[in-house]
């Protein structure tokens, strides 16, 4: 903490500032010098002894000395960076410059007539430390002189990184530096792991803090679905304009996935050192997320150097995009998997000894960070699906899903998990992955079962639906999507698994269920699709889910006889009325959890969370792939294609049903959360907004895909009820066996193709993106709280 005398100095400073109602020249450096000359202040003093309320004062009522005050701290760092800092003192003055630009930044953003100040050149002041020079270009804005001495001061000998001074002699002058010698750490592209230092740790955390800041103007604008409006600080930044593009994205990226959390296996070590490092890391991380922005929403085709030329036409590339999408060396791949495999796994392991591993904070950011990579650099994506490594990243997510189920502040972070697993879902490598036996013990609040990782994702899935918070309900498709997409590749589930897969279709099919909204229908046909596909390709090692049919077979036949009279609809509303809860609970044995495990609880009273723009139907989100005998993909045409669920006839119903929860034309309107709720609960009591017909329950009942399962149950019941009569059985094991070398050859129907839906991105998902991380940055930078108590637009934040 600073002494009493310097933050006195500070505090009285800022008064002056507050109450000057004259311009004070920017000359003036006695009156300025006081905001950076001392040395003690860190910057939870600067956010202590600058309050946002006088901040905004002098904003309203001495612009002109608001504006100086920012010219003048950017001229010191660009000193700064053109000194290289040799001096203590410099040093000091840099730190106090990013402090005080942090503190500022975002009351200049909040503002609309402000947001281009920083974009304005300052008159009369031309290039800071160059006025000597014949100014042909003329001044830069200042914030291109802010972000370019912001990346030189990130290569800086004895401050953010190692010297390679020969002697005492010897001279590294700022501007011939090669920065690509100097990265920070060992990985991508980089062998060498220089020493660690805690002191350039914590400059570095200082420098990348107010880089964030200046990112964040994104916060300040409203959810746009139009994907071509850039963040001009991010444009510059990771432009060619920024010479040390290449090596600090290779620095982020490494220092991120080379970290590891644990201190090398000691317990209780992380109590000892404060962790300078992670400090580091997650601001790194952070930076890596946000600047990894497509460019106009449609990710281009990577660079290489022969093609660089010809897209010049097609606006301007952000390099760490770039970069991100042209990594392919095997062992790159390996180092960033293994590294974010490392960290994502961190908060799972359970040790005997109460807290004596650190447990990170930042899995919402490596989780978008593993996306970023995903759907920038394909090779990336078949590299992790290539070996059972992807089990490594599918844990961790299944644990989160798991345990943020009941907790409405982290709806976001079950979001991206579902992403994910989508996105991965898409390729028949993970299908074929998941049939590897599950030997971790992962403390989880689900059943205990014994089987692969396919049980451990339907466990978990059932266990989400079944009994996670209302607002998961929208998610309910893409849970369902996932297992139909994995579905031809599960060689054999437990009855544990089997079991939850009936239980939701029982749930799924009650008339209430079924008829209480136009959308509900679909997740019973993913479901049969799924019982369908395991049926026809692997009939062979499913005879549990067989068992599990023939069990449950009245559930069936109650769907292939489901009333379509209005008196039937009526009296299934009226029960839905008595019970209005989404999906019973009851009927699902519910087995005891895993040893160790704690329940899945809501969020604490108070906690902060932000709000999210819906998020694009199923249909908008995936585009149906069609496997072919040989194992390719053929994309499916929009318009008609087979056995998909039918647009239903939207006379009827006055919105064109299925395959939209946005309504085909107003796809780019954006609500709050607030706001979708309102529309809900309108919905709810106006009931001319959609109700259900007979001619609508006959337009889709007929589409129901049960010839496969009831041609199954015709072959197999009386042959299971036979041996229950010859052997008075009643043992589970026989009737198994049985099953197990049965065989349905030529009985069933000809196998229909394996339908995928694979994810597509869109302008709806980069805007969810694009909120949902912004508000993830916000929530977690709390010391100092950056943004807190100001105006931000992108999304709100409420207390639970």
């Amino acid at each position: 903490m600073g002494s009493t005398d310097s933050k006195l100095n500070f505090r009285k400073a800022v008064i002056q500032l507050t109450t000057k109602t004259q311009p004070v020249e920017a000359t003036d450096d006695a009156f300025w010098d006081q905001f950076w000359a001392d040395t003690t202040t860190t910057v939870q003093d600067v956010f202590a002894l600058v309050p946002a309320a006088e901040i905004r004062a002098v904003r309203e009522e001495s612009p002109s000395n608001l504006a100086t005050l920012c010219y003048k701290a950017v001229e010191k760092l660009v000193q700064g960076a053109e000194s290289g800092c040799p001096s203590e003192k410099e040093k000091q003055v840099v730190l106090n410059c990013c402090r005080i630009l942090t503190r500022i930044l975002p009351y200049i953003f909040e503002d609309q007539d402000w947001r281009g100040f920083f974009w304005s050149t300052v008159p009369g002041a031309g290039r800071a430390g160059t006025d000597e020079l014949d100014d042909d270009e003329g001044a830069r804005p200042l914030a291109e002189s802010l972000l370019l001495a912001i990346a030189d001061l990130l290569f800086c000998p004895d401050f953010t990184v190692h010297s390679h001074k020969r002697g005492p002699d010897s001279v590294e002058s700022m501007q011939s530096i090669d920065s690509c010698e100097y990265i920070w750490e060992a990985g991508v592209g980089f062998a060498q792991s220089p020493p660690l230092n805690y002191i350039h740790d914590l400059n570095r955390t200082e420098l990348l803090r107010l880089l964030l800041t200046c990112f964040s103007e994104a916060m300040y604008l409203p959810p746009s679905s139009d994907n071509t409006i850039l963040n001009p600080w991010v444009t510059f930044f990771c432009s060619t304009e920024n010479r040390h593009a290449l090596p600090l994205f290779t620095s982020l990226l490494n220092v991120v996935c080379a970290y590891d959390p644990v201190g090398y296996g000691i317990p209780y070590n992380h109590l000892l050192f404060s962790d300078y490092r992670e400090q580091l890391v997650e601001q790194a991380v952070q930076i890596l997320i946000v600047t990894l922005e497509h460019d106009g929403g449609i990710p281009h085709p990577p660079a290489s150097p022969s093609s660089i030329e010809e897209q010049e036409s097609t606006g301007p590339e952000n390099l760490f995009v770039n970069y991100l999408s042209r990594i392919h060396r095997e062992e790159d791949f390996d180092f960033v998997l293994k590294g974010l495999a490392r960290l994502l796994t961190n908060p799972l392991t359970q040790t005997y000894l109460p807290n004596s591993t650190k447990k990170i904070q930042f899995h919402q950011e490596l989780l978008v960070l593993f996306w970023k990579l995903c759907d920038f650099n394909k090779k990336f994506l078949f590299f992790v699906l290539k070996s059972s490594d992807v089990l490594d990243i599918l844990v961790p997510i299944l644990y989160y899903l798991n345990d943020a189920r009941a907790d409405q502040s982290r709806v976001g972070l079950m979001h991206i998990g579902v992403f994910i697993l989508l996105l991965l879902s898409g390729e028949r490598n993970f299908g074929v992955r998941l049939n590897k036996p599950y030997s971790l013990h992962v403390p989880m609040d689900i059943p205990v079962f014994t089987g692969t990782h396919a049980d451990l994702l339907i466990v978990v899935f059932h266990k989400i639906i079944t009994t996670g918070h209302q607002r998961l309900q929208p998610l309910f498709d893409c849970l369902l999507t996932i297992i139909v997409n994995v579905s031809p590749y599960l060689k054999s589930l437990s009855m544990v698994a089997a079991n939850k897969l009936l239980h939701l279709l029982e749930a799924f099919s009650t008339t209430w269920f079924l008829f209480s909204a136009a959308q509900n229908h679909h997740l019973v046909f993913f479901l049969l699709e799924a019982f369908n596909n395991i049926i026809q390709y692997q009939f062979d090692g499913n005879c549990n889910l067989v068992y599990a049919i023939i069990r449950k077979r009245n559930v069936f036949h109650q769907l292939a006889n489901l009333p379509s009279d209005p008196s039937s609809i009526q009296k299934a509303l009226q029960r839905k009325k008595k019970s209005p809860d989404v999906i019973s609970r009851t009927s699902s044995q519910e087995t005891v959890s895993m040893e160790g495990s704690h329940p899945a609880v809501p969020a604490e009273p108070g906690t902060l969370k932000a709000s999210l723009v819906a998020m694009p139907g199923i249909d908008k989100l995936t585009e149906k792939s069609q496997v072919s005998e040989d194992g390719t993909m053929v994309s499916v045409p929009k318009t008609d294609s087979p056995n998909a669920v039918h647009p239903d006839q939207s006379a009827v119903t006055g919105t064109s049903d299925t395959e939209s929860n946005s309504g085909r034309d107003n796809e780019d309107v954006f609500y709050t959360e607030a706001e979708m709720e309102r529309r809900r609960l309108s919905s709810a009591s106006s009931t001319s907004f959609w109700a259900p017909t007979p001619d609508w329950v006959l337009s889709w009942k007929c589409k129901l895909p049960l010839q496969t399962i009831m041609r199954l149950l015709q072959v197999l019941v009386p042959q299971v009820e036979k041996i229950c009569i010859d052997k008075g059985l009643t043992d589970e094991s026989e009737i198994l066996k049985f099953l197990q070398h049965g065989t349905l050859v030529g009985l069933l129907p000809v196998p229909h193709p394996i339908l995928i839906r694979k994810y597509q991105a869109n302008a709806g998902t980069a805007m969810w993106f694009r909120t949902y991380m912004w508000g993830v940055v916000y929530l977690r930078n709390v010391d100092p709280p950056i943004w807190y108590d100001t105006d931000v637009r992108l999304f709100e934040i409420q207390r639970m």
